[in-house]
């Protein structure tokens, strides 16, 4: 157990079930995806939404995302938090799993529906990362049982 203190008290990280992490990605509306660019980590802020346990993410074609990462399969994280800097409680959440493009006409069309890009430009490109580990802390009051 780690334990923080601050002028609201202690406080200390409580390990999230999957389930829970999941359920809490799915309430905020972006996020990080991390992947490997010229052997060095890289991150890009990204909206997105969950879908049948998967996140789902859009890009512009060309981008390193849809040309490089996706298409290649290639091993990502995806992290989502929210904070209260004042308070000093919350949460994050760290998904690894695998980036593929949608490539299926229809279910690419019905994922699209469920997701308006936050920035301009043509994003048809979907990206499912279906997680394969995930992992959630939450920090909360050290009086909290655990």
């Amino acid at each position: 157990m780690v334990m923080y203190q601050n002028g609201t008290g202690a406080r200390r990280l409580r390990e999230l079930p999957g389930s829970e992490a999941l359920r809490l990605l799915a309430g905020v509306p972006f996020g990080r995806i991390v992947f490997t660019r010229h052997a060095l980590p890289a991150i890009r802020p990204v909206n997105h939404v969950v879908v049948d346990g998967a996140i789902v993410i859009r890009s512009s074609p060309g981008t390193i995302l849809s040309s490089h990462v996706a298409p290649a399969e290639a091993v990502v994280a995806y992290e989502a938090d929210e904070l209260d800097g004042h308070e000093r409680l919350g949460w994050s959440v760290i998904i690894t799993g695998v980036a593929r493009l949608v490539t299926e006409p229809g279910e690419a069309a019905r994922l699209r529906a469920v997701l308006t890009p936050w920035v301009a430009g043509e994003m048809e490109q979907v990206i499912r990362i279906q997680p394969e580990i995930v992992t959630g802390f939450e920090l909360v009051p050290a009086a909290v049982p655990a």
